[in-house]
């Protein structure tokens, strides 16, 4: 086999599940996260379709996924007394399998760390194609040569930005915010979410979720305090209990800000290097996301076992392969249909969860977007 060194950028949930099956394949796989651990926080997860659970199941995940999931816990929408307008099933937000994405990532990382190499606290400054591979800088560590390398780092990916160009250029911006708050509690035991126009705040366990119509904000997304402050001041004098809310938001060390966008680029593949997931067909909070980057990678390391490590068929053929499957993510906005602008909106929302029929039909349509693919059979290439 050729090319067999590959270098992964991203260790969230994409990059390990690609490592995995490279390493099944005989790759000497490295991943470098620019995380100084793995990232065990964030919202849940779902997997929903057949493809999706096939996949699971060809990686010998799939039981421990079930022992891990959430369950697609029922959120109740409320209004600004705590009274119930509308409920949200939890096979709609939760789809097939529910799994907090911590849960996914530390078992991910437990099926490849024995078998692949982690930098943690690290991350690419520069890549230059060589004729015999991919010569690779670090912000930290010593250069070292990749005869490939996969770009899984999100929908921020440092490795798009340096092979195929500014993220301005692929990444669009959706006119909303979403934001992920670790919180201590105290607002009972069910799931809610409560809306004005343009605004909503979900509290659950202990994470508290908001969605914000905005234009583009400048702030660092590294630094707590800034994203404190955008919150605090979108959500000053929002009712129900978001001031008790934004209380405990003040007081975390566990904030995450960030824009909802999408991804739209034109190839996933220049040379040598490739990319996987949300920096190649990412859409924040679409809902096809985890998916996406598990199917993806499962076709990206079977094609290049499939092709003895050719990465010139190899990544054509997954490009192939993913380009109509992520169809979906181009063309999703989750920001309107969770914080609705009008409070007219937010009714015919919310109407939409007490008709079974609408319900059953946006089921419906998800569970076909979520199977628009026909799974290859890898399990004779590679070397084991």
């Amino acid at each position: 086999m050729q090319n067999t060194s590959v270098l992964i950028s991203g260790a969230s949930i994409g990059g390990p599940a690609l490592a995995h099956w490279l390493a099944r394949y005989g790759f000497a796989v490295t991943v470098v996260e620019k995380a100084p651990a793995l990232r065990l926080g964030g919202q849940a997860v779902d997997f929903k379709g057949e493809a999706h659970l096939t996949v699971l199941a060809r990686m010998g995940i799939l039981d421990d996924v079930r022992r891990l999931q959430t369950g697609g816990t029922d959120q109740q929408i409320v209004d600004a007394n705590g009274e119930t307008l509308a409920v949200i099933p939890g096979t709609f937000s939760g789809g097939d399998l529910e799994i907090n994405r911590g849960d996914l990532s530390q078992l991910l990382y437990d099926r490849t760390s024995a078998d692949c190499e982690y930098v943690f606290g690290d991350s690419i400054t520069s890549l230059t194609e060589t004729p015999n591979g991919v010569h690779v800088t670090f912000e930290r560590a010593a250069p070292r040569t990749f005869d490939l390398v996969v770009g899984a780092d999100g929908i921020h990916s440092q490795v798009r930005r340096l092979v195929f160009g500014p993220e301005s250029r692929h990444v669009r911006h959706l006119g909303h915010y979403y934001a992920l708050a670790g919180v201590d509690g105290g607002f009972g035991a069910r799931a809610m979410m409560y809306n004005e126009p343009g605004r909503m705040v979900a509290v659950g366990g202990s994470s508290a979720f908001f969605v914000f119509a905005s234009d583009l904000l400048d702030y660092d997304r590294y630094d707590l305090q800034q994203q404190k402050d955008v919150l605090a001041r979108v959500y000053a004098g929002m009712g129900w209990r978001t001031a008790a809310v934004m209380e405990q938001v003040r007081t975390s060390d566990d904030v995450y800000l960030d824009a909802i966008a999408q991804v739209r680029i034109d190839r996933y593949r220049a040379g040598r290097v490739a990319l996987l997931g949300d920096a190649a067909y990412g859409n924040t909070l679409g809902g096809f996301g985890t998916g996406l980057a598990v199917v993806g990678a499962y076709v990206l390391a079977g094609e290049l076992a499939a092709a003895g490590g050719d990465h010139r068929v190899a990544f054509a053929r997954y490009e192939e392969q993913l380009r109509g499957y992520a169809r979906v993510a181009r063309n999703g906005n989750a920001g309107p249909f969770l914080a609705p602008a009008t409070r007219t909106r937010i009714r015919l929302r919310n109407l939409m969860f007490k008709s079974g029929f609408l319900l059953g039909m946006m089921l419906k349509l998800t569970d076909k977007f979520a199977t628009n693919i026909d799974l290859k059979d890898y399990s004779g290439a590679g070397r084991r």
